[in-house]
């Protein structure tokens, strides 16, 4: 069964905001089991999105529109859908009540009459009462097709979605569809696609995909079955296939969890305390430990150390060591760890310095970077030339960072 999803909106055309809401509508419905062939935006104009809405109508059996729902002229999404597919309009009652009552929860008295129009309703139609905002969902269904439409901001559609219109949908689609996510680090992704390229191409349910992240390949392994129970025995067998191919590469098989969330569970389950000395990411590597909740116990400080002398002054590494090898070194990257475990405390220190660019400088080509981490009395150093603009090579070095700490925490792991 295939869904298409129109998103109605000039603000979307012109760039003032991204378009997520499409992205996690996507997302649902493949998990749900439909096929999306195609995303549509059409701006707040009657004459494009009746157009828009007979040819989303015409290829998909579902539609889902996003968006111009509102009180306001310009929003006329609920009254364009209706027209293209034949129904009139009325005022719903309990609809009416329910926003007099979301206006009185809210302290607002002097309400203006457009907000009545959001209670004017297609006949026939399923009201998908809206807890979060005014404008209520709608499900329009005729001529073995259907309309979803959902409000456009994302804290209204999201949970609106997934309590209202995720269970019709359900019924619309009887099989079960269950997938599972193994994220790879320090592995490009056409290396990755090379590696498993044979399972692609034999594969039939369940299904194989690739998909890159900055400094990561994400593996979605997809099978369609009667329930779960048979889904999650479909799949079994290939991520036990992808995690003997990628071995320690393989950081994690949950599609909630981060990188940062993998290096945080693995310090705590050892009491490690660790910190981060960092010169050209800046505070990357820091900023994503900390987005980790309870971070705290095993992330004390982190130094950002941009300068040679604050290198010397705050992590010790010695004037002759840069005079010498200059801050993007082996050299300077292993005193960075040593010197930030040493200065914190710490029984980690994972260092990065490098040379993001934008341009190659006489010394040091640009994307040139030294990831060193010292963990318990061991200090190892890589080293990377990241391609893309400034921000992307730091981002990237931030990734490998983290990842290089992972690794070794569990390479300690198997020597001991």
């Amino acid at each position: 069964m295939v869904v298409e999803i129109l998103a109605v909106g000039t603000e979307l055309l012109l760039g003032n905001i991204a378009n997520t809401n499409a992205q996690y509508l996507s997302r649902r419905c493949a998990a749900l089991g439909f096929s999306v062939y195609h995303h549509t935006v059409v701006g707040d104009n009657e004459k494009r999105m009746t157009e828009a809405i007979l040819m989303a109508l015409d290829r998909s059996d579902v539609v889902i529109l996003t968006g111009g729902l509102g009180p306001t002229e310009d929003d006329m999404t609920k009254e364009v859908c209706a027209k293209v597919m034949g129904f009139s309009m009325e005022e719903d009652a309990r609809t009416r009540k329910r926003i007099s009552a979301y206006f009185k929860l809210a302290k607002r008295k002097n309400i203006t009459a457009n907000n009545w129009k959001q209670a004017v309703v297609p006949v026939g139609a399923e009201v998908l009462d809206n807890d979060n905002g005014t404008a209520p969902g709608l499900i329009l269904k005729k001529d073995g097709k259907t309309a979803i439409l959902l409000p456009g901001p994302p804290g209204e559609l999201i949970p609106l979605f997934s309590e209202k219109a995720e269970p019709y949908l359900r019924t619309l689609q009887p099989d079960t569809i269950y997938s599972k996510m193994v994220k790879v680090c320090g592995i490009g992704e056409s290396r990755a696609e090379t590696m498993i390229l044979d399972l692609i191409d034999a594969q039939t349910n369940p299904t194989l995909a690739t998909y890159a992240k900055t400094g990561e390949v994400h593996l979605r392994i997809t099978a369609r079955a009667e329930d779960e129970a048979e889904g999650k025995r479909l799949v079994k067998p290939v991520v036990k296939e992808l995690k003997k191919r990628f071995g320690i590469h393989v950081y994690s098989t949950k599609e909630e969890e981060e990188l940062e969330d993998v290096v945080v569970r693995l310090l705590k389950k050892r009491g490690l305390k660790a910190v981060t000395a960092e010169s050209m990411t800046g505070g990357l590597v820091a900023e994503r430990l900390v987005n980790v909740a309870g971070a705290s116990e095993c992330f004390p400080e982190g130094f950002v150390t941009y300068s040679d002398q604050a290198k010397r002054k705050a992590l010790g590494v010695k004037k002759k060591i840069l005079k010498r090898y200059g801050a993007v070194s082996e050299e300077t990257a292993v005193q960075m760890a040593e010197g930030g475990a040493r200065s914190a405390g710490a029984d980690a220190c994972i260092a990065v310095t490098g040379f993001a660019g934008p341009e190659d400088s006489p010394e040091e080509p640009k994307g040139l970077t030294y990831i060193s981490c010292y963990l318990e009395g061991r200090v190892t150093v890589e080293k990377f030339r990241f391609t893309g603009n400034r921000r992307k090579i730091r981002e990237q070095a931030a990734v490998q960072a983290l990842d290089l700490l992972r690794r070794r925490i569990l390479e300690q792991d198997r020597h001991e």
